[in-house]
């Protein structure tokens, strides 16, 4: 098995900038306890592809509802090699709990985005069965397995990310 990447924690002060973005209400206090009890994505079984991302506070979707969470996490990854950030297959069969932007996306020079590299998920409850989904804080509602990809030929890129979404198109 090849091992290509380490999952790390952003700093507390970038977690905490991105955390107010999202939930603007939260004191300093209150997102300190979040940071500090953040948990690094792990496997849950020796076959597992994913890794589990766990959910840094308690949160339901109502049908139609949307959620942005920053995670605290960040991922070094050796080149040639990507993060896919899906769903976990149970809350997206059960609740069809959607990621936004269907796949996430995380490359290898992301980590030394301004940002840390901050990964962030946003989620839809997507149902069309009514039903409302909860996810306890602590427990999993993302998964990103790591594969590896290529590039064509004559492919002779230079620039230097800086930056998360739409920076590499501008």
């Amino acid at each position: 098995m090849n091992k290509i990447a380490q999952f790390h924690k952003v700093s507390f002060a970038q977690f905490e900038e991105s955390w107010k973005d999202s939930f603007p209400d939260t004191t300093s206090d209150e997102i300190r306890k979040i940071y500090d009890e953040i948990k690094l994505p792990c496997r849950a079984t020796k076959g597992s592809a994913g890794y589990d991302f766990f959910s840094p506070i308690d949160f339901t979707l109502k049908p139609g509802e949307t959620i942005k969470i920053p995670t605290g996490i960040r991922v070094f990854i050796e080149p040639d090699w990507v993060l896919n950030i899906f769903p976990r297959s149970g809350l997206g069969f059960k609740f069809r709990l959607q990621m936004n932007n269907t796949v996430g996306i995380i490359d290898s020079d992301y980590f030394n985005s301004d940002n840390e590299g901050h990964i962030f998920v946003k989620l839809t409850n997507d149902t069309n069965e009514g039903k409302t989904v909860s996810v306890a804080r602590g427990t999993g509602m993302v998964q990103g397995i790591f594969m590896q990809y290529g590039i064509t030929i004559d492919d002779n890129v230079v620039q230097i990310r800086n930056g998360g979404f739409g920076s590499t198109t501008k």
